[in-house]
């Protein structure tokens, strides 16, 4: 894959590197806050959202003003994956039972990683995201603030495990709806 400086640093792609570049920066924050500093918390979930609004804009911009790229392709759902993973580890230094949720996301992503692989020897390839990972990933992204925000309060814990239990339940059927999507592709 031949890419330009045009391709490379079009807009949509240079939200893809912001996000990517964001995630030392939240996780300092995450990994830091204590009771003692809670405005590390706001800041680390300030940063995610600002990460969101860079994954919502690269895809809405990359569109409607036909800047879609094959780089652009490749980064965005690395960026979406390393942004995810890295939430979801931060957060579970702090609340131990995340775990769950980090080895759902693990799962999910190594297993679509490897039957994305499948499909490239066939030289087949699933074209971008579908509705239910994008909704996924929204309910995630969602999910993960309010966590921040409900510790920020100090609530009860339970809603923590009510938060990752949904997000979890998405990402899991996120990965069961993909499934039918890559074996239709592999019998074609």
């Amino acid at each position: 894959m031949k890419v330009t400086k045009k391709e490379a640093l079009n807009i949509p792609n240079i939200l893809c590197y912001i996000r990517i570049l964001l995630i030392p920066f939240f996780c300092y924050y995450l990994i830091t806050a204590d009771s003692d500093n809670l405005y590390r918390y706001a800041i680390g979930a300030g940063l995610i959202v600002l990460s969101g609004i860079t994954d919502l804009f690269d895809g809405l911009i990359a569109r409607r003003c036909n800047m879609i790229t094959d780089l652009g392709k490749a980064i965005d759902p690395i960026a979406d994956k390393l942004t995810q993973f890295s939430i979801a580890v931060c957060l579970t230094i702090k609340i131990p039972y995340m775990i769950y949720l980090v080895l759902i996301v693990f799962v999910k992503e190594i297993a679509m990683g490897i039957l994305c692989l499948i499909l490239l020897k066939q030289n087949k390839k699933l074209d971008g995201a579908m509705w239910f990972g994008k909704v996924a990933t929204a309910v995630y992204y969602a999910a993960m603030f309010l966590i921040i925000v409900l510790t920020i309060l100090d609530a009860n814990p339970v809603w923590n495990v009510v938060l990752i239990s949904i997000a979890s339940v998405f990402m899991l059927f996120s990965f069961g709806m993909y499934l039918p999507v890559f074996y239709r592709l592999y019998k074609k």
